[in-house]
């Protein structure tokens, strides 16, 4: 079972709405300025093959089609309704179009939630028909659809081929954009494009788990700017990321997911590195800049996978093959060290002066025959040290810049190119400087599928995201369900009267809650009354004590002076416990204080953070990351949507950027981080069993050799309903 469980359901409805079999165009317009017009001419521009119902009150014939005056009035019964109509229309065409039973409309009026109160009373009375009449509804505010391989353009776009690329937008120019960059490729084409709007109805989820179940979509790519149900999303993508390649550009962080809160969990949580972290835990592979989105989406198109990320680079020039090592280290890939006998292969057709380890260099042993070039490929291809192998250089153009008589032999070379991706199983990536002005070599490869790129970065993006894909296909094939745990009766005891009392967790009772579920916390005892030291000072002797105030009222304690280091002895604990009073009155008059918490100072060791909050879109997080009061300064954390997987737990651990302080540095030890892992795991199933933790914060955790210690904790419950 994945982590986040999800099944595809039924079939989705949406294959009805997006290849229907006939269509209403409801303010169909002669006009050349209006939509109603460009959806009528891409429709019979594109030789839509089903019936096209033109509805306009004032005209019987809209180019050359009969019109209706009204959606009740159409003699057919269509299965999809576009709607050009201003937004004060919406709500009563929708009861129309249900009542002619129209299970789908697509609007493109803008004017409904994104434009305040008056707009979102006209959103749900639109949805008030919806729902009444079983229509469903793309948008509003959306920039159309098409459905190429059934000729259903309603965006009138000239020139977009048909492929296996389905792209979800939520902005209209982005697919211009994609859409014009695919025509000067020449290569690339589309099956369903979706401009989601206000998802008033459907979901980014929705549109997901639709391409994920279109036998002409390959590849899913979406422009996101924000998810409705970011949970859900996650659940199905887990699903269709199994099936098929999931792309996602996401601009910026949602604005729901940003609230302010009150622990360090929740100041981090809802960043654009929290999506990402759990867009990728669900397998999706994810581009951070807008120009990646189509190369990406080509490669995993055509490539699927490779099985790792130890890439085999073979290059006609010494700098563009450093450039190429220099970004497969940056992206996480690792050059493939190649074994004797692939270098011995190598040295029997390559110049003496050639370079036979990775990256291999010909030194100008292919300027004479380009063909050599896919001798190289074909013989690191073979080797098992290489899950993909990475052309660099200016194939294609020898012919171009050495001598025409050379076409033959780079042709010769694209052709075993060819059969080389067909009796291997390695992805064949191919980065040509010549690859601009499109010479007919280059133009054999991409006509069989292998990717050509005009840029390194591009294709290396193209490497990282199919080792990526590889690897996570791999530990899903062999994950294993997580054991869960129950609430206890104290437990639940603890959150029971925090919440009648109003408050969160106190420091002690969070840490009695985590050792209910076998996390170590260390010793400590509450004192209320300065005459309790004596005995605190006799049962802790000569050891280093921390104090920390008790308080509801105060949270970040050290800011209000709550804390004091390193006491020995009882006239120290009088003196700290006198102190903290003190400066907790200052800060807050009105604070209730429970009294201190004494404990043995922790050991050195290295401080870490691991908390949970409920994000508003994607619930229950997990995050990791050094620790201590830095936290919020360098932001080096990791997220996870939980339920966590053993694999998850490993992989925040292996993500953090410092993670080289883990090993030890200058004398120190390296720190245990299978127990670090095991923490996360532990700390994942208590908020699955204990539903009413709103936020969980352990800073700092301080990791050693043999274990951890839980110097701090704080549990944040839910407000009661």
């Amino acid at each position: 079972m994945n982590p986040i469980e999800g099944h595809l359901p039924l079939r989705s409805p949406l294959h009805d709405i997006l290849a229907p079999t006939s269509i209403a165009v409801v303010g169909a317009s002669a006009d050349p300025t209006k939509r109603g017009y460009k959806a009528m001419v891409g429709l019979i521009k594109d030789g839509y093959r089903g019936e096209i119902y033109p509805v306009n009150p004032k005209a019987d014939m809209i180019l050359g089609v009969k019109a209706w005056p009204s959606v009740a009035d159409i003699p057919g019964n269509p299965a999809l309704a576009l709607i050009c109509t201003p937004a004060a229309t919406i709500p009563g065409l929708i009861g129309e179009c249900g009542r002619h039973g129209i299970k789908g409309a697509v609007i493109l009026a803008s004017g409904f939630g994104e434009v305040g109160d008056a707009g979102a009373r006209l959103d749900q009375a639109m949805m008030a028909e919806a729902r009444a009449h079983g229509v469903r509804i793309i948008g509003p505010n959306t920039s159309g659809v098409f459905n190429l391989h059934h000729r259903l353009n309603l965006l009138a776009l000239d020139n977009v081929k048909p492929g296996n690329i389905g792209i979800v937008s939520q902005s209209g120019n982005m697919l211009l954009s994609l859409a014009l960059e695919a025509q000067h490729n020449g290569q690339v084409g589309f099956s369903t494009y979706i401009g989601p709007g206000n998802q008033s109805d459907i979901g980014f989820n929705d549109y997901l788990r639709y391409l994920g179940e279109d036998e002409h979509t390959r590849v899913a790519t979406l422009y996101v700017e924000g998810f409705r149900d970011g949970r859900k999303f996650l659940q199905v993508a887990r699903d269709v990321t199994a099936m098929k390649p999931v792309v996602v550009y996401k601009s910026g962080s949602t604005e729901q997911g940003q609230k302010a809160a009150s622990s360090h969990t929740g100041a981090l949580a809802g960043s654009y590195q929290m999506t990402v972290d759990l867009l990728r835990q669900s397998g999706v592979s994810v581009v951070q800049y807008s120009d990646e989105i189509l190369p990406v989406a080509e490669g995993l198109g055509l490539l699927q996978k490779a099985c790792g990320k130890r890439v085999a680079v073979i290059a006609d020039g010494g700098g563009q093959a450093t450039i190429a090592s220099d970004r497969l280290a940056e992206t996480g890939l690792t050059l493939a060290e190649l074994s004797d006998e692939t270098r011995a292969k190598l040295r029997e057709i390559l110049f003496p002066q050639a370079s036979t380890a990775n990256p291999v260099d010909v030194a100008g042993t292919s300027d004479a025959n380009p063909s050599l070039l896919a001798t190289c490929m074909e013989i690191v291809a073979s080797d098992d040290n290489v899950d993909s192998v990475f052309l660099v250089g200016m194939f294609g153009g020898y012919s171009l810049r050495f001598a025409e008589s050379l076409l033959g032999d780079e042709m010769r070379g694209a052709e075993a190119m060819v059969d080389l991706s067909h009796s291997t199983s390695k992805p064949l990536v191919v980065y040509s400087l010549y690859a601009p002005v499109k010479p007919p070599a280059l133009r054999r490869l991409h006509e069989a599928g292998l990717p050509v790129y005009t840029s390194i970065e591009h294709a290396v993006r193209v490497l990282a995201a199919l080792g990526e894909r590889g690897e996570y296909l791999a530990q899903c094939a062999v994950l294993k369900p997580e054991k869960q745990t129950q609430a206890t009766e104290n437990g639940r005891t603890l959150l029971r009267q925090a919440q009648a009392q109003g408050r969160d967790l106190l420091e002690f009772e969070a840490k009695t809650l985590l050792a209910e579920h076998g996390i170590r916390v260390p010793v400590e005892r509450v004192v209320r009354r300065v005459d309790e030291l004596g005995e605190i000072a006799r049962e802790f002797g000569a050891q280093p004590l921390a104090m920390k105030v008790v308080s509801k009222d105060i949270l970040h304690k050290s800011e209000a002076g709550g804390v004091k280091l390193n006491l020995v002895g009882e006239a120290a604990l009088r003196g700290g416990f006198d102190q903290i009073m003190a400066s907790a009155r200052v800060y807050d008059a009105n604070a209730d204080i429970e009294g201190v918490l004494v404990t043995p100072m922790a050991e050195k060791g290295l401080e870490v953070i691991i908390g949970m909050m409920r994000d508003p879109i994607f619930g229950p997080v997990l995050m990791f990351g050094l620790g201590g009061v830095f936290v919020e300064i360098l932001e080096d954390v990791a997220f996870r949507a939980i339920p966590l997987s053993h694999h998850d737990a490993a992989a925040m651990v292996e993500q953090i950027k410092a993670k080289k302080l883990f090993e030890g540095v200058r004398g120190a030890s390296a720190i245990n981080k299978g127990a670090l892992v095991e923490l996360l795991l532990s700390v994942s199933r208590i908020v699955e069993a204990y539903p009413h933790i709103a936020e969980l914060d352990m800073n700092p955790v301080i990791a050693y050799s043999d274990g951890y210690a839980v110097v701090d904790a704080r549990i944040i419950v839910e407000e009661p309903q």
